[in-house]
């Protein structure tokens, strides 16, 4: 019985607030009658859920979300079957996606956090809101950090891969969320990021990388994803190669110490260093960061050989 007290006392407190509208009031009353039927048996516990705050003037009614539903709440005699409420939110609905959304943004439109919902990712694909959250329920997983991620996951199974590899954020430990890289509900940022920017979502944390840096590495102040990949990787610090082999991928190997890394540079298949062995296998086995340990930037002021351009430290 609790589900029907607790319906029950919010249609009544709506009903009776001072200054709310009458329309409200009206609302209210029609919701009453809703739980005659729907009693705990098939609506779990939702006491504490913020749309079961009575005290609260914006609190919906069964109206507000799912329509006066007349034909639903008093079944013609003519008709075998009683028909579905003006707007049902399960599997089985049979309401566009836009009229689902639509009565949700009726109230949270205007919560600047889903002032770019239109148009994004989420609402091109007609994801609805009731896709991801749940209202009938104390424990709305995407509101909790422990359990966001397992519903992002259902869908999202390349990142839930990457998620599971051994160098990533600690978000399966639940210390992040999704949520804190992205808006979900819309951004003007790549990828639903949280800020303009890659590299400004992830400033919001590493802030030790944002510089201005004397001698900056243009690769890492255009993106952070070109050296890593933040859901998770099987390399170190999250990195997408492991060096020297990502290093590469934009710099030719250079020579040290009289010995080449490529076919063509000193000393690789022949000289008194190498005794006829191809030292690639011996650069492959060494780090760049060895030596360039300043990759993200340096402030190195020396204008001395070796210079600071090559972000040593």
């Amino acid at each position: 019985m609790r589900i029907k007290r607790t319906l029950a006392i919010v249609a009544l407190g709506l009903f009776a607030l001072i200054g709310t509208p009458w329309a409200a009031g009206v609302d209210a009353a029609a919701s009453a009658v809703c739980v005659k039927c729907h009693d705990e048996e098939d609506l779990p516990d939702n006491s504490r859920h913020a749309h079961a705050a009575v005290a609260d003037a914006r609190t919906p009614t069964c109206v507000t979300c799912h329509g006066p539903s007349p034909t639903h709440a008093n079944k013609p005699s003519d008709l075998k079957e009683r028909p579905s409420p003006d707007r049902l939110f399960s599997k089985k609905s049979k309401n566009a996606v836009s009229q689902l959304n639509g009565a949700c943004l009726s109230c949270h439109q205007k919560d600047a956090k889903r002032t770019l919902w239109g148009g994004s990712q989420h609402e091109s694909a007609d994801l609805a809101c009731s896709t991801c959250h749940k209202n009938h329920t104390n424990q709305d997983k995407v509101l909790a950090k422990a359990t966001q991620t397992e519903v992002c996951i259902t869908c999202h199974k390349e990142q839930r891969t990457q998620l599971a590899r051994p160098s990533h954020h600690p978000v399966p430990e639940g210390r992040m969320t999704c949520s804190d890289c992205h808006n979900v509900h819309g951004s003007a940022g790549p990828k639903l990021a949280k800020r303009d920017s890659t590299n400004a979502t992830c400033y919001t944390c590493h802030a030790e990388k944002r510089g201005p840096f004397v001698h900056s590495h243009e690769p890492v102040a255009e993106d952070c994803a070109t050296c890593h990949n933040p859901h998770g990787s099987n390399i170190e610090a999250m990195l997408k190669a492991r060096a020297p082999m990502l290093c590469q991928q934009c710099h030719t190997p250079h020579v040290a110490g009289g010995v080449g890394a490529v076919r063509g540079q000193p000393g690789v298949t022949s000289g008194p260093l190498t005794n006829g062995k191809n030292t690639v296998n011996i650069w492959q086995g060494r780090s760049c960061m060895n030596c360039h340990t300043q990759v993200h930037g340096s402030n190195n002021p020396s204008v001395t050989n070796p210079t600071p351009g090559f972000l040593f430290r």
